[in-house]
């Protein structure tokens, strides 16, 4: 029997090589018809036998090119036409134009590697082959629709050769935008020093020799400048402890972690704890910097992440690196034979680049070769370019897989967590829209909301929805990303970083004009935080736009709930290291009682001095100081010792408290992790934000694995006399009721107060007792671990809430999520954290903007 469908595809279907991989399926299922794009996706009329529709449909879903992203199938029986092949008809330019879902870069997909390697292929070594199913997009789009005079490569027309790939459907590079070859495309470049002569690589040879020179630079201990997909990478040997420290002196970046480049994922488990999950993460298509726990035996380089548990590590995603980390590996091993002797054995050593933005201290990352020579001449030696703009900057997405429960079988259960969404990811559209039941409901424990998510598939088509009019979401000051709003389609922009000087405030104006003017969208309403300083917020209060300010805590924990699809109220806990508070203190430890559109403040941690404000964060000596001080335990033996270093700094404290001068209060939990590491002697000066907590959480860590949580752990580490249950007692954080006054509301003021005094104590009363500092970090954090449930059981008890979100950086910290989570299933919560946004600042846009459009609508 033959039957006719019409089949409305809808996702990221544009630019993606799916009308030949539509046309390419018809061929095998002897479909006859047309495919064509829309506006609104892809629109497919088939006919043939019943059978094998529907097994052409089964391979629109499941089999879909890697740089797509189906959302939506719909179909519908229609009369029979009769047709007698299968086509690919063209659209209207105007009707494409409007589309609004464009595909993120792409790592080079194996077929290009392979001929990229390839000495009989014509594209042997040329450093920008790609295909319909990777290669840029974003980055290099000037305008929709997208094709390729309306992008970075319109300066460089096709060959021949290329022309006809291009034209062919059944071809890879079928509509590739960027194919290119040494004939036609672009050219990598070479650069030493700032004023050195150029060379460019238009052929195989003159290409070859720029990247021999690049390799010998970094084997002799230099620094370059390499131009990426979405700007300049910094990069030298990583196994040459001193460029790594010259890197560091350099950039100005002294503590914080280096993500390194490996060739492959041999290499990658001799260093690190790697299993198929996070393989499939690390060579996926978007090819993020992948948090990896060390091996004991990891011959890690010094000044890349010492003091760590965790290394950085990603695989190349772009022709030039994989020829440059190809070659530097071959180069490496030809000056290291020891190693290739030893074997491919675990632990050994294995050729590494570091890969840290292409950037000074604090500004965006360099997109354009003359900024780099400009920006970064004091950092780099030599720059390996090429004439190819960059449109838009991304940095590279930074992600973990961290355990959030277990699977029936008694196995871990992984899921993707982001620490940074940028390329690979953004701007994939996030909906916002609310479903009647939470979708993520684990049915055997009421388990655990994170993972990869779509659109939900209960979006409400945008055009039809009432008063939805474009929010624009100007986010944070820190970590920043912004939002569009367009019904339940949040646009989120890649990570911009700290908008707080000059550079990152012009580079946040530019992404904004990219986004509204390649998406088409205007702005009907602004969303800000409530934070009066912000240059955001500022911003927005300069527009002729509604303004609607969002506590940061309240966007925090409504981005998890728009993630989710959840309407009704949960109980929220949001911890971080500063938002700004309804009574003007500084928040950060907070559980709300929250739905889209308002809040009430339950409880929080009891407010703490932080003598000097923003002193106190960069010397978190004296944030311990505000802390004991809050909870009278300067007097302790081990306080005395603790805060010794502060010298004369601890009088000047104590004035500044006493009296007012200076002296917030928060009840940032962050803050007190910082003191918490301060006063074990883990991090009294930290290099940049969070180091603190981040040292405090790799104390409780080997070479990657957990210090043992109960009495055989402390055995081993020389602790008796105490069982677990009695240290969990002495760390526990009480609640106790709040006091209100007459000027009290329900946002500013809250029920209960968290009060840590108990934790803090036990905490001294161990390192006087000589405990392991190991041992009393993980004891802390099991002490949040606790508070966070019992902050939860009160409220289910009072109000019947049982559904709990979770966010705030705090719960970037991989012990402490992947401790809470358990927990509270095991208590019968269902608990809910950010799943395709990043728990920290990242995510606040998102939520300002579906708090704002839910006002709108009530």
């Amino acid at each position: 029997m033959i039957d006719a469908v019409d089949i409305h595809v809808k996702g990221i279907v544009q630019g993606v090589g799916f009308r030949p991989f539509v046309y390419r399926m018809a061929k095998k299922y002897l479909i006859n018809g047309w495919v064509l794009n829309a506006a609104d996706g892809v629109y497919i009329h088939a006919e043939g036998e019943s059978k094998l529709v529907d097994e052409f449909i089964m391979e629109l879903s499941d089999n879909a090119p890697a740089a797509s992203k189906v959302e939506e199938i719909d179909i519908k029986e229609v009369p029979l036409e009769e047709f007698d092949s299968f086509e690919i008809r063209f659209s209207d330019d105007e009707a494409v134009a409007e589309t609004t879902l464009v595909s993120p870069e792409l790592a080079t997909c194996a077929d290009c590697v392979a001929e990229l390697f390839n000495p009989n292929d014509r594209r042997y070594r040329y450093p920008f082959i790609n295909c319909t199913n990777c290669g840029p997009r974003f980055t290099i789009i000037d305008h929709l629709p997208y094709d390729r005079a309306a992008t970075s490569m319109a300066a460089f027309p096709m060959c021949e050769r290329c022309s006809a790939e291009y034209a062919d459907p059944l071809d890879r590079r079928f509509h590739a935008q960027p194919d290119a070859c040494f004939e036609c495309g672009p050219s990598v470049t070479w650069r030493v020093g700032t004023d050195g002569t150029e060379s460019v690589g238009k052929t195989r040879e003159e290409s070859d020799a720029i990247f021999a020179a690049a390799v010998e630079m970094l084997l002799a201990g230099k620094i370059l400048a390499v131009k990426g997909l979405g700007g300049f990478h910094l990069v030298c040997d990583a196994n040459n402890a001193d460029a790594v420290a010259e890197l560091r002196r350099r950039k100005r970046r002294d503590g914080k972690a280096l993500a390194v480049m490996s060739q492959g994922m041999g290499d990658v488990r001799a260093l690190c704890q790697a299993g198929e999950e996070e393989e499939a993460v690390l060579a996926g298509s978007a090819r993020p910097i992948v948090l990896l726990r060390k091996r004991p035996d990891g011959a890690i380089g010094e000044g890349v992440a010492d003091g760590l548990s965790e290394l950085g590590v990603m695989l190349p995603y772009t022709p030039v690196q994989h020829l440059l980390m190809h070659d530097f590996a071959t180069a490496w091993h030809a000056a290291h034979p020891e190693v290739a002797a030893a074997g491919d054995v675990p632990g050994r050593q294995v050729p590494l680049l570091v890969m840290t933005s292409g950037n000074v201290h604090d500004e965006p990352i360099c997109i354009a070769d003359e900024e780099a020579r400009e920006k970064l001449a004091g950092i780099a030696d030599a720059f390996l370019g090429n004439n190819r703009p960059i449109l838009t900057r991304f940095d590279d997405s930074v992600v973990r897989l961290i355990r959030v429960g277990e699977t029936p079988e008694g196995a871990p259960e992984l899921a993707v967590q982001f620490l940074r969404r940028a390329r690979g990811f953004a701007p994939v559209p996030l909906s916002t829209a609310a479903t009647v039941t939470a979708a993520f409901e684990n049915e055997a424990a009421q388990g655990t909301a994170i993972g990869s998510g779509a659109a939900s598939e209960a979006a409400a088509d945008s055009a039809e929805r009432p008063g939805a009019g474009i929010v624009f979401a100007t986010g944070p000051e820190q970590k920043n990303t912004f939002t569009l709003l367009r019904g339940t389609d949040g646009f989120v922009s890649q990570h911009i970083g700290d908008v707080e000087n000059a550079d990152t405030y012009d580079a946040w104006l530019a992404t904004k004009d990219r986004f509204e003017s390649l998406f088409e969208m205007r702005p009907a309403a602004v969303a800000c935080d409530l934070h009066p300083e912000y240059l955001t917020s500022k911003w927005a209060h300069h527009q002729d736009l509604p303004v609607t300010e969002v506590q940061h805590h309240h966007a925090h924990i409504v981005s998890v709930m728009a993630e989710h699809g959840l309407a009704d109220a949960v109980c929220g806990i949001a911890f971080d290291g500063t938002g700004y508070g309804a009574d003007g203190a500084i928040w950060g430890g907070e559980v709300l009682l929250a739905n889209r559109t308002d809040f009430e403040r339950f409880a929080n941690f009891a407010y703490v001095p932080m003598p000097g404000g923003a002193a106190a964060i960069k010397h978190p000596l004296r944030m311990a100081y505000g802390v004991l001080w809050a909870y009278d335990l300067l007097d302790h033996p081990a306080a005395v010792e603790a805060l010794a270093p502060l010298g004369e700094e601890a009088e000047v404290c104590d004035t500044m408290i006493e009296r007012g001068l200076n002296t917030p209060t928060t009840s940032s939990v962050g803050r007190l992790f910082d003191a918490a590491s301060a006063l074990l002697g883990i991090c009294t000066a930290p290099s940049y934000e969070g180091e603190g907590a981040i040292l405090l959480e790799a104390a409780m860590e080997v070479a990657g694995a957990d210090v043992p949580g109960a009495a055989a752990g402390e055995e081993a580490a020389g602790v008796a006399g105490e069982d677990e249950l009695a240290a969990r007692e002495r760390y526990a954080v009480t609640a106790q009721k709040n006091v209100a006054t007459e000027t009290s509301t329900a946002e500013d003021t809250s029920v209960l107060l968290l009060d840590a005094e108990p934790t803090f104590r036990a905490l001294l009363d161990d390192v006087a007792a000589g405990v392991p500092a190991s041992i009393i970090a993980r004891r802390f954090h099991d002490a949040m671990v606790s508070a966070i449930v019992m902050a939860a059981e009160l409220v289910r008890a009072l109000y019947g809430i049982s559904t709990v979100v979770l966010s705030g950086g705090v719960f970037m910290n991989r012990y402490l999520v992947e401790h809470v989570l358990p927990a509270l299933a095991e208590a019968g919560f269902t608990a809910a954290i950010n799943r395709d946004l990043p728990p920290n600042d990242g995510c606040i846009s998102f939520g300002q903007a579906a708090v704002a459009s839910a006002r709108s609508e009530e």
